[in-house]
């Protein structure tokens, strides 16, 4: 049987949406929103019936009809930690998102607008592999303080995406595999897979691993509790510096990498010294996931937008290519991994899994 799945990924600015025939994508849409709209709103969650008019309205204008949809599967936003797999649309997870008891963030609409459509015509409504996965082993959690924790953020969605298609093309099953990912993008997240779960990865949002476009990654401490207390830089001005404003941008101006290539093109030595630093980083933390498997490597994935940037691949793979062959996934998939993590429950492949 051929199901039909509509796919629905919120972003600040706007709401991709798509329509799969099993496999196959029919259409993909960016429907943007004016901020002067949004800001009408006070939290995030309050923008879902807006956003799911949008929607809906696409969905008309181009001819396709509610009840041909067999699922519909959304972006998973900021839940508590969880395994990694697709997961039933439920209240309790929607509860959760509207207290945003872990914080506010676009993706959490992607629950919202997602159950809210499948239960106008009575179809099961989904979220999978979202940020928050956490496989992590024991000893990966402990930091070095009890005060302290590591914790699992990181590009999930796309990091399980590409080690399934490497898998696929060895000819081997995911849940069989061992890999090293790095996700190098507005955030950089390495991660060692082993057995269909990442048991290592470093913190992307704003905790530790290399220094990426805009964030500073893991900082020396001492330097870093000497500058909090020095009374300089406020509380948010710091969390700024860790996310935002930190890593390429806060060396050079710009979190364009584009435009960082374009300098080292033009002989500037300083964007040529950050970048090469940033492929080190990311070259050193793989190395640091190879340990983590004992060397019992499969594949060296790298993937994200960044993974485009022929020079930093090649210097990556100089660096890790006797670890295991280097795979280029370039790009951030989102839309076909929602649908197909929603097409293997749908077709019996995987079972889905109760948010509670």
């Amino acid at each position: 049987m051929s199901y039909r799945i509509l796919v629905i990924n919120p972003g600040s600015t706007s709401t991709k949406i798509a329509i799969y025939d099993a496999e196959s994508e029919v259409i993909r849409m960016t429907l943007r929103h004016s901020e002067s709209d949004l800001s009408k709103f006070q939290t995030m969650a309050d923008q879902s019936s807006y956003r799911e008019e949008f929607v809906l309205k696409f969905l008309e204008e181009n001819k396709i009809a509610l009840e041909t949809i067999n699922a519909v599967v959304g972006r998973g936003g900021l839940l508590n930690p969880l395994a990694g797999g697709t997961y039933k649309i439920n209240d309790a997870m929607c509860e959760f998102i509207r207290q945003a008891k872990r914080g506010e963030h676009a993706s959490n609409l992607g629950a919202l607008i997602a159950k809210s459509i499948a239960d106008k015509i009575n179809v099961e409504s989904f979220i999978v592999d979202p940020v928050v996965v956490d496989e992590l082993e024991a000893e990966a959690r402990v930091a070095g303080h009890p005060l302290f924790e590591r914790i699992s953020i990181f590009h999930a969605l796309n990091q399980k995406a590409v080690a399934r298609l490497s898998a696929a093309k060895m000819g081997k099953k995911y849940e069989d595999c061992t890999f090293v990912v790095a996700h190098v993008g507005g955030g950089i997240s390495v991660g060692a897979h082993r057995n269909g779960k990442v048991i290592d990865v470093n913190n992307a949002l704003d905790g530790d691993g290399p220094f990426s476009a805009e964030r500073s990654g893991g900082l020396p401490t001492g330097q870093l509790v000497e500058l909090c207390f020095g009374g300089k830089y406020s509380k948010q001005e710091v969390k700024k510096m860790l996310k935002g404003k930190g890593g390429v941008v806060a060396y050079l101006g710009t979190n364009d990498m584009i435009e960082v290539e374009k300098r080292i093109d033009e002989k500037d030595q300083k964007a040529e010294g950050v970048f090469t630093a940033m492929c080190y980083q990311i070259a050193k933390e793989i190395g640091s996931c190879a340990a983590v498997l004992g060397g019992q490597v499969d594949r060296v994935i790298i993937t994200g937008g960044v993974a485009n940037d022929k020079r930093l691949v090649e210097y990556i793979s100089s660096r890790v290519s006797f670890i295991a062959p280097v795979e280029v996934f370039p790009g951030e998939e989102e839309m076909r991994p929602l649908a197909l993590g929603a097409l293997r429950v749908l077709n019996k492949e995987e079972k889905a899994k109760e948010y509670v």
